[in-house]
């Protein structure tokens, strides 16, 4: 009488190539998401910039002062202070893909803890004309560098203002 059925042999071989197919399936969505989540770092960033240069061109509602962008006191009051003087952000912009909360995100750096940012932060660092960092909104902040790092391949990126 003839049997059916597999073999030992070939139902270990069967589960080995399932498993290698599904182990390179698992490394490939993992990679892209990575590559995703660093595509709406770059977004995030370059639309932050934008609206650092709309603030450049028109300064913040009823103001007067045009030509300079904020300082590095952006954050001090918060998320309204950013609204109150980049009025068209979109709060999604200067949150980190995984963070919820923008101002865990988006950091002023006063030194050069700026050059290593963590991947879930966007730093702006906005410059005066000689190049030394502008601390407070009496000062003419006429550039600006925004730092921020991949995770796909751990690298710092940077954003300049147009105004270099």
């Amino acid at each position: 009488m003839k049997q059916r059925g597999f073999t030992v042999v070939e139902l270990i071989i069967t589960i080995t190539i399932m498993g290698i197919l599904l182990l390179v399936t698992v490394v490939n969505v993992n990679a892209t998401q990575a590559a995703a989540r660093d595509d709406e770092r770059k977004s995030d960033v370059e639309s932050f910039a934008l609206n650092l240069e709309t603030f450049f061109t028109n300064g913040r509602d009823g103001s007067t002062v045009f030509g300079r962008y904020p300082s590095i006191g952006l954050t001090t009051s918060g998320v309204t202070s950013i609204k109150d003087n980049l009025r068209d952000i979109d709060l999604k912009s200067v949150t980190a893909p995984g963070v919820t909360d923008p101002l865990q995100t988006l950091l002023m750096a006063p030194d050069n803890t700026a050059q290593n940012p963590t991947k879930d932060q966007y730093i702006y660092q906005p410059l005066q004309a000689d190049g030394s960092l502008c601390t407070s909104g009496g000062q003419y902040c006429t550039k600006f560098i925004i730092y921020y790092r991949t995770e796909v391949d751990n690298a710092v990126h940077t954003v300049l203002s147009k105004n270099q």
